[in-house]
């Protein structure tokens, strides 16, 4: 079921077409490839940093290999995948640009997921306390985070018309990890929005 798993991941399995080839990149324990292939029989793949997170995949019957996202998304081909998906991780690459236009490459559209950094609680902390922000989404401390890029949704936006994206479908989500649904001008969901995510297609 959809809400046994995480807010993004929902709205994620909500923009893939049944049926459809999918690279999850980053994909940790597997969690959301093993849902698009239970619910939406997706032909799913992904690829994993850690060790730990590849041998649970596998132990899950999952086919996923180890591999960076910032080094290894050069080896498959233009156009392999009909959804090539980053949930959670476009924030801790060493190079977000280049990762996002190898997504764009690799996939015929790109899901991205990325906590927002310009939500007004950060922006509250950054200026009533000085200190880099800690939330539920950004739960770690400035010195142990994974997070090397920390972006804003409009700062995502931006990156999008850099790299000659259309933006399909976008939704932001709450601390809940559900959808924003006010109608509002995306400085407001940039305010308000815990965290994002983006389908994405080459224009």
């Amino acid at each position: 079921m959809k809400q046994d798993i995480r807010g993004d991941h929902r709205l994620i399995c909500d923009f893939i077409t049944p049926g459809s080839r999918v690279l999850d990149i980053g994909c940790e324990d597997g969690t959301l490839l093993n849902h698009l292939m239970g619910t939406l029989n997706v032909d799913g793949r992904g690829i994993e940093l850690s060790q730990a997170g590849v041998n649970t995949c596998v132990a899950r019957g999952l086919s996923v290999v180890q591999g960076d996202a910032d080094l290894d998304l050069s080896a498959y081909p233009d156009g392999a995948f009909d959804y090539a998906i980053l949930s959670q991780t476009l924030q801790a690459t060493k190079d977000p640009k280049h990762v996002l236009e190898e997504l764009l490459r690799i996939g015929k559209k790109a899901v991205v997921s990325f906590p927002n950094f310009g939500h007004w609680r950060n922006r509250l902390q950054l200026l009533t306390k000085g200190r880099m922000p800690v939330t539920d989404y950004l739960p770690y401390t400035w010195y142990d985070t994974p997070n090397i890029h920390f972006c804003t949704i409009r700062d995502f936006m931006e990156l999008a018309k850099e790299v000659d994206a259309k933006v399909l479908k976008a939704e932001a989500m709450n601390a809940r990890g559900k959808p924003i649904t006010i109608n509002a001008p995306w400085w407001v969901w940039n305010l308000i929005g815990d965290q994002a995510v983006f389908l994405l297609e080459r224009n």
